[in-house]
């Protein structure tokens, strides 16, 4: 590019010649994004004042470069015995999750010793490299793990059947959904919201260990959806259809006649959700005996205790004989 010709980088980018390294690197981003090749697809011309944009605040931001063309003009780039053209703006954008991840990257490649984007290196006139920038643009650096983790409450009726929080993150509001179905100890990840490498933009992610507050009557035990329910001692001897309540409402449950304490109840397709769909709930029967009988009851009890038939702990006297 700077070899077809003279450009006035000050002109592409729009700034004073004596612009601070902040406003040029404003007027970098207000550019890179309006005439980025993601945001203008199929056209050549906002493509190729992409590039050109770039090589601006390729050479502009960096302080040596910009000595160099200020006092060379056109021929800046030879100055120095550095040789080669400006490198070229050979750019994957595939490896990018969204453009704000792009411009940060490049700033970061762009910036120089000094310059906006702190990025070292050796061994170059200039701090460059001959040929172009390597894609990674990460030089001889060594890797920064970047990735932040926190620890996000949720209840146990959004860990059911999901939400959507806004969480503050390095003074970012960021929304996030929590799918149905989660798990106390389930993990998110959050890509590019971890935290940032000053003077290069790069950013880390943020993972998400979500903690699930326990329910007062509702546990959860694997992928089932466990309860224990209250019963009476007439109903689990004499049979019931009663009330229960599910996570989707009321649903009516028969008790079979003659049912002993403990007993668990099936109810399909009433569970915790699940990839496969909902698991089913197990409602484990409680017998509750009253904290006081009134007296007509006292008189039916007096007239079962005449009238049984067994004694409960026959089988249990012989078995606990020594």
């Amino acid at each position: 590019m700077a070899g077809s010709g003279y450009k006035d980088y000050f002109q592409v980018l729009g700034v004073d010649r004596g612009a601070d390294a902040d406003a040029i690197k404003r007027a970098f981003r207000k550019l890179a994004r309006q005439h980025h090749p993601d945001v203008n697809p199929g056209d050549a011309s906002a493509e190729a004042r992409f590039k050109e944009v770039s090589e601006a605040y390729e050479v502009l931001s960096d302080p040596d470069k910009r000595r160099k063309y200020e006092q060379f003009g056109q021929y800046w780039n030879q100055a120095g015995g550095m040789g080669g053209g400006v490198p070229g703006m050979d750019v994957d954008f595939g490896r990018y999750g969204n453009f704000d991840d792009f411009i940060n990257d490049l700033l970061g490649r762009f910036g120089g010793p000094g310059g906006a984007g702190g990025f070292q290196t050796s061994g170059f006139p200039g701090g460059g490299f001959p040929g172009g920038f390597p894609r990674g643009g990460t030089g001889s650096r060594a890797p920064v793990n970047l990735d932040a983790e926190a620890t996000v409450n949720v209840s146990f009726a959004e860990a059911f059947r999901g939400s959507e929080r806004t969480l503050s993150v390095n003074n970012e509001r960021v929304q996030v959904r929590i799918p149905p179905g989660v798990k106390n100890g389930s993990r998110l990840r959050l890509k590019g919201k971890g935290n940032l490498q000053p003077g290069t933009g790069r950013r880390g992610d943020l993972y998400l260990n979500l903690s699930v507050k326990d329910h007062p009557v509702w546990r959860l035990e694997g992928d089932q959806l466990r309860a224990d329910l209250p019963v009476s001692l007439d109903e689990l001897a004499l049979g019931a259809t009663v009330t229960v309540m599910t996570p989707d409402g009321e649903a009516q449950v028969a008790i079979p006649a003659g049912t002993t304490p403990g007993r668990s109840l099936r109810l399909k397709n009433k569970g915790w959700q699940a990839k496969g769909g909902r698991g089913d709930l197990l409602l484990t029967l409680s017998l509750v005996m009253p904290a006081s009988w009134s007296s007509e009851e006292q008189q039916l009890l007096e007239q079962l205790r005449r009238q049984r038939s067994e004694n409960p702990r026959h089988g249990w006297l012989r078995s606990a004989a020594l």
